[in-house]
Protein backbone atom coordinates (compact mmCIF):
# COMPACT_ATOMS: atom_id res chain seq x y z
CA UNK A 1 0.00 0.00 0.00
CA UNK A 2 1.06 3.62 -0.49
CA UNK A 3 0.73 6.32 2.14
CA UNK A 4 0.44 5.91 5.90
CA UNK A 5 -1.22 2.91 7.52
CA UNK A 6 -2.67 5.13 10.27
CA UNK A 7 -3.04 8.90 10.12
CA UNK A 8 -3.94 10.98 13.17
CA UNK A 9 -4.77 14.59 12.30
CA UNK A 10 -5.32 17.55 14.66
CA UNK A 11 -6.75 15.31 17.38
CA UNK A 12 -8.09 17.10 20.45
CA UNK A 13 -9.76 15.46 23.47
CA UNK A 14 -11.33 17.60 26.20
CA UNK A 15 -10.92 17.10 29.93
CA UNK A 16 -13.80 17.52 32.39
CA UNK A 17 -14.04 20.94 34.06
CA UNK A 18 -11.67 21.39 36.98
CA UNK A 19 -8.72 19.54 35.48
CA UNK A 20 -5.17 20.86 35.45
CA UNK A 21 -5.66 21.83 31.78
CA UNK A 22 -8.69 22.12 29.47
CA UNK A 23 -7.64 19.34 27.08
CA UNK A 24 -6.17 15.87 27.59
CA UNK A 25 -4.53 16.07 24.17
CA UNK A 26 -4.40 19.14 21.92
CA UNK A 27 -3.99 19.24 18.14
CA UNK A 28 -2.04 15.95 18.00
CA UNK A 29 -0.96 14.81 14.53
CA UNK A 30 1.25 11.91 13.39
CA UNK A 31 1.37 9.19 10.74
CA UNK A 32 2.27 5.51 11.15
CA UNK A 33 3.59 3.65 8.11
CA UNK A 34 3.42 -0.12 7.48
CA UNK A 35 6.29 -1.88 9.20
CA UNK A 36 7.22 1.20 11.23
CA UNK A 37 7.69 1.59 14.98
CA UNK A 38 6.69 5.02 16.24
CA UNK A 39 7.58 5.45 19.91
CA UNK A 40 5.61 7.99 21.93
CA UNK A 41 7.43 9.19 25.05
CA UNK A 42 6.62 11.69 27.76
CA UNK A 43 5.90 11.98 31.44
CA UNK A 44 2.89 10.52 33.20
CA UNK A 45 -0.14 12.64 32.31
CA UNK A 46 1.33 13.89 29.03
CA UNK A 47 -1.53 12.33 27.03
CA UNK A 48 0.21 9.27 25.56
CA UNK A 49 -2.37 6.72 26.72
CA UNK A 50 -5.29 9.05 25.90
CA UNK A 51 -4.11 9.18 22.29
CA UNK A 52 -3.91 5.38 22.18
CA UNK A 53 -7.35 4.93 23.74
CA UNK A 54 -8.84 7.37 21.23
CA UNK A 55 -7.48 5.33 18.32
CA UNK A 56 -8.93 2.15 19.88
CA UNK A 57 -12.32 3.78 20.47
CA UNK A 58 -12.02 3.18 24.19
CA UNK A 59 -12.36 6.71 25.55
CA UNK A 60 -14.91 7.16 28.35
CA UNK A 61 -17.81 9.49 27.54
CA UNK A 62 -16.52 12.10 29.96
CA UNK A 63 -13.55 12.64 27.59
CA UNK A 64 -15.12 13.82 24.31
CA UNK A 65 -13.18 14.20 21.06
CA UNK A 66 -13.73 17.84 20.10
CA UNK A 67 -11.81 17.86 16.80
CA UNK A 68 -9.59 15.83 14.52
CA UNK A 69 -9.64 12.48 12.73
CA UNK A 70 -8.06 9.02 12.93
CA UNK A 71 -7.87 7.55 9.42
CA UNK A 72 -7.25 3.81 9.10
CA UNK A 73 -7.72 1.86 5.85
CA UNK A 74 -9.54 4.79 4.30
CA UNK A 75 -12.07 5.37 7.06
CA UNK A 76 -12.23 7.63 10.09
CA UNK A 77 -12.32 5.39 13.16
CA UNK A 78 -13.97 8.19 15.14
CA UNK A 79 -17.02 8.11 12.86
CA UNK A 80 -17.57 4.33 12.99
CA UNK A 81 -20.50 2.79 14.81
CA UNK A 82 -19.88 0.94 18.08
CA UNK A 83 -20.33 -2.39 16.28
CA UNK A 84 -17.84 -1.46 13.56
CA UNK A 85 -15.30 -0.40 16.19
CA UNK A 86 -15.71 -3.76 17.97
CA UNK A 87 -15.09 -5.57 14.69
CA UNK A 88 -11.93 -3.53 14.14
CA UNK A 89 -10.53 -3.99 17.63
CA UNK A 90 -8.44 -7.10 18.04
CA UNK A 91 -8.56 -8.12 14.37
CA UNK A 92 -7.09 -5.08 12.58
CA UNK A 93 -6.04 -2.81 15.45
CA UNK A 94 -4.95 -4.37 18.75
CA UNK A 95 -3.64 -2.97 22.00
CA UNK A 96 -1.36 -4.24 24.75
CA UNK A 97 -2.56 -2.60 27.95
CA UNK A 98 -0.28 -1.24 30.67
CA UNK A 99 -1.95 -2.94 33.66
CA UNK A 100 -2.29 -6.69 32.97
CA UNK A 101 -3.97 -7.54 36.28
CA UNK A 102 -6.84 -5.14 35.61
CA UNK A 103 -7.09 -6.11 31.93
CA UNK A 104 -7.18 -9.87 32.56
CA UNK A 105 -10.29 -11.67 33.87
CA UNK A 106 -9.27 -13.04 37.30
CA UNK A 107 -11.70 -15.99 37.16
CA UNK A 108 -10.87 -17.28 33.67
CA UNK A 109 -7.81 -19.41 32.74
CA UNK A 110 -5.42 -17.48 30.55
CA UNK A 111 -5.73 -19.96 27.65
CA UNK A 112 -9.47 -19.30 27.44
CA UNK A 113 -8.86 -15.55 27.55
CA UNK A 114 -6.53 -15.77 24.55
CA UNK A 115 -8.98 -18.04 22.72
CA UNK A 116 -11.79 -15.58 23.51
CA UNK A 117 -10.13 -12.99 21.23
CA UNK A 118 -10.30 -15.46 18.33
CA UNK A 119 -13.82 -16.58 19.23
CA UNK A 120 -15.09 -12.98 19.25
CA UNK A 121 -14.08 -12.69 15.60
CA UNK A 122 -15.25 -16.19 14.58
CA UNK A 123 -11.73 -17.45 13.96
CA UNK A 124 -11.16 -21.22 14.26
CA UNK A 125 -12.81 -23.76 16.53
CA UNK A 126 -12.12 -24.59 20.21
CA UNK A 127 -9.38 -27.07 19.33
CA UNK A 128 -7.50 -24.84 16.90
CA UNK A 129 -7.85 -21.84 19.23
CA UNK A 130 -6.20 -23.78 22.05
CA UNK A 131 -3.37 -24.84 19.74
CA UNK A 132 -2.89 -21.21 18.67
CA UNK A 133 -2.97 -20.07 22.31
CA UNK A 134 -0.20 -22.57 23.14
CA UNK A 135 1.88 -21.28 20.23
CA UNK A 136 1.40 -17.69 21.34
CA UNK A 137 2.34 -18.44 24.96
CA UNK A 138 5.52 -20.14 23.78
CA UNK A 139 6.36 -17.25 21.41
CA UNK A 140 6.21 -14.66 24.22
CA UNK A 141 8.43 -16.72 26.51
CA UNK A 142 5.93 -18.17 28.99
CA UNK A 143 7.57 -21.13 30.76
CA UNK A 144 5.85 -24.52 30.35
CA UNK A 145 2.93 -23.31 28.17
CA UNK A 146 1.18 -26.69 28.37
CA UNK A 147 0.73 -26.24 32.12
CA UNK A 148 0.40 -22.46 32.21
CA UNK A 149 -2.40 -22.33 29.64
CA UNK A 150 -4.88 -23.54 32.29
CA UNK A 151 -3.55 -21.27 35.06
CA UNK A 152 -5.41 -18.24 36.39
CA UNK A 153 -3.83 -14.76 36.25
CA UNK A 154 -3.10 -14.63 39.99
CA UNK A 155 -0.87 -17.69 39.61
CA UNK A 156 1.50 -15.80 37.31
CA UNK A 157 4.12 -13.18 38.08
CA UNK A 158 3.64 -9.60 36.91
CA UNK A 159 6.01 -10.14 34.00
CA UNK A 160 4.25 -13.35 32.96
CA UNK A 161 0.86 -11.60 33.03
CA UNK A 162 2.24 -8.91 30.76
CA UNK A 163 3.41 -11.60 28.34
CA UNK A 164 -0.11 -13.05 28.31
CA UNK A 165 -1.46 -9.61 27.38
CA UNK A 166 1.01 -9.46 24.51
CA UNK A 167 -0.05 -12.93 23.33
CA UNK A 168 -3.70 -11.82 23.30
CA UNK A 169 -2.88 -8.72 21.27
CA UNK A 170 -0.94 -10.76 18.69
CA UNK A 171 -3.55 -13.53 18.38
CA UNK A 172 -5.06 -12.22 15.12
CA UNK A 173 -1.90 -10.63 13.71
CA UNK A 174 -3.28 -7.07 13.56
CA UNK A 175 -2.19 -4.46 11.02
CA UNK A 176 -1.67 -1.89 13.79
CA UNK A 177 -0.38 -2.82 17.22
CA UNK A 178 -0.65 -0.23 19.99
CA UNK A 179 1.64 -1.13 22.88
CA UNK A 180 1.09 0.92 26.06
CA UNK A 181 4.19 0.41 28.23
CA UNK A 182 4.31 -3.31 27.25
CA UNK A 183 7.72 -4.05 28.77
CA UNK A 184 7.60 -1.92 31.93
CA UNK A 185 7.13 -4.87 34.30
CA UNK A 186 9.50 -7.22 32.45
CA UNK A 187 13.08 -8.15 33.23
CA UNK A 188 15.73 -7.35 30.64
CA UNK A 189 15.95 -10.79 29.02
CA UNK A 190 12.17 -11.10 28.61
CA UNK A 191 12.08 -7.50 27.42
CA UNK A 192 14.63 -8.37 24.74
CA UNK A 193 12.47 -11.37 23.67
CA UNK A 194 9.36 -9.18 23.37
CA UNK A 195 11.17 -6.51 21.37
CA UNK A 196 12.49 -9.18 18.99
CA UNK A 197 8.97 -10.60 18.71
CA UNK A 198 7.56 -7.21 17.75
CA UNK A 199 10.35 -6.66 15.25
CA UNK A 200 9.68 -10.11 13.71
CA UNK A 201 5.98 -9.24 13.41
CA UNK A 202 6.92 -6.08 11.55
CA UNK A 203 9.25 -7.89 9.18
CA UNK A 204 6.86 -10.74 8.33
CA UNK A 205 3.48 -8.99 8.47
CA UNK A 206 4.25 -5.33 7.86
CA UNK A 207 2.62 -4.44 11.16
CA UNK A 208 2.75 -0.80 12.19
CA UNK A 209 3.56 -0.40 15.89
CA UNK A 210 2.65 2.55 18.08
CA UNK A 211 4.89 1.96 21.09
CA UNK A 212 4.27 4.00 24.25
CA UNK A 213 7.14 3.82 26.72
CA UNK A 214 9.18 5.76 29.25
CA UNK A 215 12.27 3.55 28.74
CA UNK A 216 14.69 5.35 26.45
CA UNK A 217 16.83 2.23 26.16
CA UNK A 218 13.86 0.50 24.55
CA UNK A 219 13.35 3.54 22.31
CA UNK A 220 16.98 3.30 21.20
CA UNK A 221 16.57 -0.39 20.33
CA UNK A 222 13.18 -0.45 18.61
CA UNK A 223 12.09 2.97 17.34
CA UNK A 224 12.16 4.16 13.76
CA UNK A 225 10.70 7.52 14.77
CA UNK A 226 9.97 9.16 18.13
CA UNK A 227 7.22 11.58 19.16
CA UNK A 228 7.67 13.43 22.45
CA UNK A 229 4.54 14.55 24.30
CA UNK A 230 4.22 17.12 27.07
CA UNK A 231 0.96 18.33 28.61
CA UNK A 232 -1.14 16.91 25.81
CA UNK A 233 0.91 18.23 22.90
CA UNK A 234 3.59 16.75 20.66
CA UNK A 235 6.57 19.03 21.26
CA UNK A 236 9.06 17.15 19.09
CA UNK A 237 8.93 14.43 16.45
CA UNK A 238 11.72 12.98 14.36
CA UNK A 239 13.83 9.94 13.63
CA UNK A 240 15.22 7.94 16.55
CA UNK A 241 18.74 9.30 16.07
CA UNK A 242 17.55 12.89 15.74
CA UNK A 243 15.54 12.81 18.97
CA UNK A 244 17.93 10.72 21.09
CA UNK A 245 21.23 12.23 19.96
CA UNK A 246 20.29 15.80 19.03
CA UNK A 247 17.06 16.70 20.87
CA UNK A 248 15.83 20.19 20.01
CA UNK A 249 13.13 20.87 22.58
CA UNK A 250 14.18 21.66 26.20
CA UNK A 251 11.61 19.16 27.51
CA UNK A 252 13.15 16.34 25.44
CA UNK A 253 16.59 17.36 26.63
CA UNK A 254 15.46 17.16 30.27
CA UNK A 255 13.92 13.72 29.77
CA UNK A 256 17.06 12.28 28.21
CA UNK A 257 19.27 13.86 30.88
CA UNK A 258 17.19 12.03 33.53
CA UNK A 259 17.89 8.57 32.04
CA UNK A 260 20.18 6.71 34.50
CA UNK A 261 23.56 5.71 33.10
CA UNK A 262 24.55 2.08 32.83
CA UNK A 263 28.09 2.65 34.13
CA UNK A 264 28.26 1.73 37.82
CA UNK A 265 29.47 4.40 40.21
CA UNK A 266 32.54 3.49 42.22
CA UNK A 267 31.61 3.30 45.91
CA UNK A 268 33.62 2.66 49.03
CA UNK A 269 32.86 -0.67 50.72
CA UNK A 270 30.48 -0.49 53.69
CA UNK A 271 32.30 -2.02 56.67
CA UNK A 272 29.74 -1.60 59.47
CA UNK A 273 28.30 -4.54 61.40
CA UNK A 274 25.61 -6.68 59.72
CA UNK A 275 22.02 -5.57 60.24
CA UNK A 276 20.49 -8.37 58.17
CA UNK A 277 22.00 -11.84 57.86
CA UNK A 278 20.10 -14.28 55.62
CA UNK A 279 21.39 -17.83 56.09
CA UNK A 280 20.45 -20.72 53.77
CA UNK A 281 16.84 -19.55 53.40
CA UNK A 282 14.46 -21.63 51.30
CA UNK A 283 10.80 -21.14 50.50
CA UNK A 284 8.68 -23.93 49.05
CA UNK A 285 5.14 -23.39 47.79
CA UNK A 286 2.73 -26.31 47.50
CA UNK A 287 0.29 -26.40 44.61
CA UNK A 288 -2.68 -28.61 43.96
CA UNK A 289 -5.15 -30.16 46.35
CA UNK A 290 -8.54 -31.79 45.99
CA UNK A 291 -8.64 -33.75 42.70
CA UNK A 292 -5.45 -31.99 41.56
CA UNK A 293 -2.04 -33.59 41.84
CA UNK A 294 0.05 -31.84 44.48
CA UNK A 295 3.40 -30.40 43.50
CA UNK A 296 6.17 -28.37 45.08
CA UNK A 297 7.69 -25.17 43.75
CA UNK A 298 10.97 -24.11 45.33
CA UNK A 299 10.84 -20.36 44.90
CA UNK A 300 13.97 -19.70 47.01
CA UNK A 301 16.73 -22.27 47.43
CA UNK A 302 19.40 -21.95 50.15
CA UNK A 303 19.86 -18.20 49.70
CA UNK A 304 22.47 -16.49 51.89
CA UNK A 305 23.11 -12.76 52.00
CA UNK A 306 24.52 -10.28 54.54
CA UNK A 307 23.49 -6.60 54.47
CA UNK A 308 25.62 -4.24 56.55
CA UNK A 309 24.09 -1.37 58.50
CA UNK A 310 23.75 1.63 56.17
CA UNK A 311 24.35 -0.46 53.03
CA UNK A 312 22.14 -0.79 49.94
CA UNK A 313 22.22 -4.25 48.39
CA UNK A 314 20.49 -4.75 45.04
CA UNK A 315 18.65 -7.98 44.31
CA UNK A 316 18.38 -8.50 40.54
CA UNK A 317 17.23 -11.30 38.27
CA UNK A 318 14.48 -12.32 35.90
CA UNK A 319 10.79 -12.48 36.74
CA UNK A 320 10.23 -15.63 38.80
CA UNK A 321 13.84 -15.80 40.01
CA UNK A 322 12.74 -15.55 43.65
CA UNK A 323 13.63 -11.90 44.38
CA UNK A 324 10.23 -10.81 45.71
CA UNK A 325 9.71 -14.11 47.54
CA UNK A 326 12.99 -13.68 49.41
CA UNK A 327 12.02 -10.08 50.25
CA UNK A 328 8.66 -11.22 51.61
CA UNK A 329 10.44 -13.78 53.76
CA UNK A 330 12.65 -11.02 55.18
CA UNK A 331 9.64 -8.88 56.16
CA UNK A 332 7.83 -12.05 57.27
CA UNK A 333 4.90 -11.78 54.88
CA UNK A 334 5.96 -15.34 54.04
CA UNK A 335 7.21 -17.91 56.53
CA UNK A 336 10.49 -19.35 55.23
CA UNK A 337 10.48 -23.14 54.82
CA UNK A 338 14.07 -23.43 56.03
CA UNK A 339 17.00 -21.29 57.10
CA UNK A 340 17.58 -18.36 59.41
CA UNK A 341 16.98 -14.61 59.02
CA UNK A 342 18.97 -12.67 61.60
CA UNK A 343 17.95 -9.07 62.19
CA UNK A 344 20.22 -7.29 64.69
CA UNK A 345 21.42 -10.75 65.67
CA UNK A 346 17.92 -12.13 66.41
CA UNK A 347 16.58 -14.95 64.23
CA UNK A 348 13.15 -13.74 63.14
CA UNK A 349 12.40 -16.73 60.87
CA UNK A 350 10.65 -18.84 63.54
CA UNK A 351 8.85 -15.95 65.30
CA UNK A 352 5.05 -15.91 65.42
CA UNK A 353 2.86 -12.86 64.82
CA UNK A 354 2.92 -11.69 68.45
CA UNK A 355 6.69 -11.96 68.73
CA UNK A 356 7.19 -10.25 65.35
CA UNK A 357 4.96 -7.26 66.10
CA UNK A 358 7.60 -5.17 67.96
CA UNK A 359 10.10 -5.86 65.17
CA UNK A 360 7.79 -4.95 62.29
CA UNK A 361 8.25 -1.25 62.93
CA UNK A 362 11.99 -1.73 62.32
CA UNK A 363 11.55 -3.60 59.02
CA UNK A 364 9.33 -1.92 56.43
CA UNK A 365 8.57 -2.58 52.76
CA UNK A 366 7.85 -0.38 49.76
CA UNK A 367 5.76 -2.40 47.33
CA UNK A 368 6.04 -2.56 43.54
CA UNK A 369 2.49 -1.43 42.77
CA UNK A 370 1.73 1.72 44.79
CA UNK A 371 -1.92 1.74 43.71
CA UNK A 372 -2.68 -1.86 44.68
CA UNK A 373 -0.89 -1.49 48.02
CA UNK A 374 -2.78 1.66 49.06
CA UNK A 375 -6.33 1.24 50.36
CA UNK A 376 -8.50 3.15 47.83
CA UNK A 377 -11.19 3.84 50.45
CA UNK A 378 -8.92 5.56 52.96
CA UNK A 379 -7.42 9.02 52.93
CA UNK A 380 -3.67 9.36 52.60
CA UNK A 381 -3.23 10.67 56.15
CA UNK A 382 -4.95 7.62 57.63
CA UNK A 383 -2.93 5.28 55.40
CA UNK A 384 0.38 6.75 56.62
CA UNK A 385 -0.78 6.99 60.25
CA UNK A 386 -2.11 3.43 60.41
CA UNK A 387 1.23 1.81 61.32
CA UNK A 388 2.09 4.15 64.21
CA UNK A 389 -1.49 3.96 65.55
CA UNK A 390 -1.27 0.15 65.51
CA UNK A 391 1.89 0.42 67.61
CA UNK A 392 0.26 2.65 70.25
CA UNK A 393 0.82 6.19 68.94
CA UNK A 394 -2.18 8.51 69.30
CA UNK A 395 -3.98 9.35 66.06
CA UNK A 396 -3.30 13.09 66.38
CA UNK A 397 0.43 12.53 66.83
CA UNK A 398 0.47 10.00 63.98
CA UNK A 399 -1.30 12.43 61.62
CA UNK A 400 1.15 15.16 62.57
CA UNK A 401 3.99 12.82 61.70
CA UNK A 402 2.22 11.99 58.42
CA UNK A 403 2.25 15.68 57.47
CA UNK A 404 5.99 15.85 58.19
CA UNK A 405 6.63 12.74 56.09
CA UNK A 406 4.60 14.06 53.17
CA UNK A 407 6.76 17.17 53.20
CA UNK A 408 9.86 14.97 53.45
CA UNK A 409 8.91 13.08 50.26
CA UNK A 410 8.01 16.26 48.41
CA UNK A 411 4.19 16.39 48.70
CA UNK A 412 2.15 19.28 50.09
CA UNK A 413 0.24 19.06 53.37
CA UNK A 414 -3.11 19.08 51.54
CA UNK A 415 -2.39 15.56 50.28
CA UNK A 416 -3.30 14.20 53.68
CA UNK A 417 -7.03 14.61 52.96
CA UNK A 418 -7.01 13.10 49.48
CA UNK A 419 -7.48 9.53 48.24
CA UNK A 420 -4.93 7.39 46.32
CA UNK A 421 -6.70 7.69 42.97
CA UNK A 422 -6.18 11.46 43.04
CA UNK A 423 -2.41 11.07 42.64
CA UNK A 424 -0.10 10.14 39.79
CA UNK A 425 1.98 6.95 39.86
CA UNK A 426 5.06 8.83 41.02
CA UNK A 427 3.14 10.58 43.77
CA UNK A 428 1.64 7.29 44.96
CA UNK A 429 5.14 5.82 45.13
CA UNK A 430 6.20 8.77 47.31
CA UNK A 431 3.21 8.06 49.56
CA UNK A 432 4.33 4.43 49.79
CA UNK A 433 7.74 5.66 50.92
CA UNK A 434 6.16 7.97 53.50
CA UNK A 435 4.09 5.09 54.89
CA UNK A 436 7.16 2.87 55.17
CA UNK A 437 9.10 5.62 56.95
CA UNK A 438 6.30 6.39 59.43
CA UNK A 439 7.63 3.79 61.86
CA UNK A 440 11.26 4.97 61.64
CA UNK A 441 12.53 1.63 60.25
CA UNK A 442 16.12 0.48 60.35
CA UNK A 443 15.71 -1.73 57.27
CA UNK A 444 13.78 -0.72 54.16
CA UNK A 445 12.93 -3.43 51.64
CA UNK A 446 12.05 -1.79 48.29
CA UNK A 447 10.42 -4.10 45.73
CA UNK A 448 10.68 -2.50 42.26
CA UNK A 449 9.84 0.94 43.71
CA UNK A 450 10.36 2.88 40.46
CA UNK A 451 9.69 0.29 37.73
CA UNK A 452 6.42 1.86 36.55
CA UNK A 453 7.55 5.49 36.65
CA UNK A 454 8.66 7.71 33.77
CA UNK A 455 12.30 8.71 33.72
CA UNK A 456 11.96 12.19 35.20
CA UNK A 457 9.80 11.00 38.13
CA UNK A 458 12.03 7.95 38.47
CA UNK A 459 15.05 10.22 38.84
CA UNK A 460 13.22 12.29 41.48
CA UNK A 461 12.24 9.21 43.52
CA UNK A 462 15.75 7.73 43.29
CA UNK A 463 17.24 11.06 44.42
CA UNK A 464 14.70 11.08 47.26
CA UNK A 465 15.63 7.54 48.32
CA UNK A 466 19.35 8.40 48.25
CA UNK A 467 18.70 11.56 50.29
CA UNK A 468 16.55 9.73 52.85
CA UNK A 469 19.14 6.98 53.12
CA UNK A 470 21.87 9.52 53.86
CA UNK A 471 19.78 11.58 56.30
CA UNK A 472 18.10 8.73 58.16
CA UNK A 473 20.88 6.14 58.00
CA UNK A 474 18.62 3.58 56.29
CA UNK A 475 19.75 0.12 55.33
CA UNK A 476 18.14 -1.09 52.10
CA UNK A 477 17.42 -4.29 50.22
CA UNK A 478 16.60 -2.92 46.77
CA UNK A 479 14.85 -5.21 44.29
CA UNK A 480 14.88 -4.20 40.65
CA UNK A 481 14.94 -5.60 37.12
CA UNK A 482 16.37 -2.34 35.77
CA UNK A 483 20.12 -2.79 35.89
CA UNK A 484 20.72 0.89 35.09
CA UNK A 485 18.98 1.81 38.33
CA UNK A 486 20.91 -0.85 40.26
CA UNK A 487 24.15 0.62 38.89
CA UNK A 488 23.32 4.03 40.32
CA UNK A 489 21.91 3.24 43.75
CA UNK A 490 23.39 -0.04 45.05
CA UNK A 491 26.64 -0.65 46.95
CA UNK A 492 26.58 -4.37 46.14
CA UNK A 493 24.58 -6.60 43.78
CA UNK A 494 23.17 -10.08 44.38
CA UNK A 495 22.05 -11.87 41.22
CA UNK A 496 19.26 -14.44 41.58
CA UNK A 497 18.37 -17.23 39.17
CA UNK A 498 15.74 -19.91 39.81
CA UNK A 499 15.70 -19.20 43.54
CA UNK A 500 19.47 -19.17 44.05
CA UNK A 501 21.96 -16.35 44.48
CA UNK A 502 24.46 -17.10 41.71
CA UNK A 503 26.68 -14.01 42.01
CA UNK A 504 27.35 -11.43 44.70
CA UNK A 505 29.80 -8.58 44.78
CA UNK A 506 30.41 -4.82 44.63
CA UNK A 507 28.22 -3.22 41.98
CA UNK A 508 31.07 -2.03 39.78
CA UNK A 509 32.75 -5.46 39.85
CA UNK A 510 29.53 -7.28 38.94
CA UNK A 511 28.80 -4.87 36.06
CA UNK A 512 32.31 -4.61 34.63
CA UNK A 513 33.69 -8.11 35.29
CA UNK A 514 30.70 -10.49 35.78
CA UNK A 515 31.72 -14.03 36.62
CA UNK A 516 28.52 -16.05 36.15
CA UNK A 517 27.17 -16.75 32.66
CA UNK A 518 23.67 -15.72 33.76
CA UNK A 519 24.90 -12.30 34.93
CA UNK A 520 26.60 -11.81 31.56
CA UNK A 521 23.32 -12.72 29.84
CA UNK A 522 21.40 -10.15 31.91
CA UNK A 523 23.92 -7.40 31.19
CA UNK A 524 23.98 -8.19 27.46
CA UNK A 525 20.17 -7.88 27.31
CA UNK A 526 20.01 -4.32 28.68
CA UNK A 527 18.17 -2.27 26.02
CA UNK A 528 19.97 0.60 24.36
CA UNK A 529 23.54 -0.55 25.00
CA UNK A 530 24.75 0.88 21.67
CA UNK A 531 23.11 4.23 22.44
CA UNK A 532 24.51 4.13 25.97
CA UNK A 533 28.03 3.97 24.54
CA UNK A 534 27.50 7.35 22.87
CA UNK A 535 26.36 9.13 26.03
CA UNK A 536 28.68 11.12 28.24
CA UNK A 537 30.07 9.50 31.36
CA UNK A 538 28.02 9.94 34.56
CA UNK A 539 29.04 12.50 37.12
CA UNK A 540 30.79 10.85 40.05
CA UNK A 541 29.34 11.60 43.51
CA UNK A 542 31.29 13.87 45.79
CA UNK A 543 33.39 11.94 48.29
Amino acid sequence: MTGPLLSVKNLTVALPPGGDRPEAISDVSFDLSPGEVLCIVGESGSGKSIAASTIMGLLPKRLPVTSGSVIFEGQDILELSAEAKRSLRGRRVAMIFQEPMTALNPIMPIGKQIAEVMEAHDVGDPGSRRVKALELLASVGIPDPARTIDAYPFRLSGGQRQRVMIAMALALEPAVLIADEPTTALDVTTQAQILRLIRDLQATKGTGVLFITHDFGVVADIADRVAVMSKGRIVEIGTRDEVLNAPRHPYTQRLIAAVPHFAAISRAAVTTAPLLDIRDVSKVFHRGGFLIKRSEVKAVNDASLVVARGETVGLVGESGSGKSTLARCVVRLYDPTAGAILFNGVDIAPLGKAAMKPLRKKIQMVFQDPFASLNPRRRIGDIIAEGPVTHGVSRDVALGRARELLALVGLDAGAIERFPHEFSGGQRQRIGLARALALDPELLVADEPVSALDVSVQAQVLDLIADLKARLGLTMLFITHDLRIAAQICDRIAVMKQGEIVELGPTRDVFETPRHAYTKELLAAIPGRAWEATRSAPVQPAS
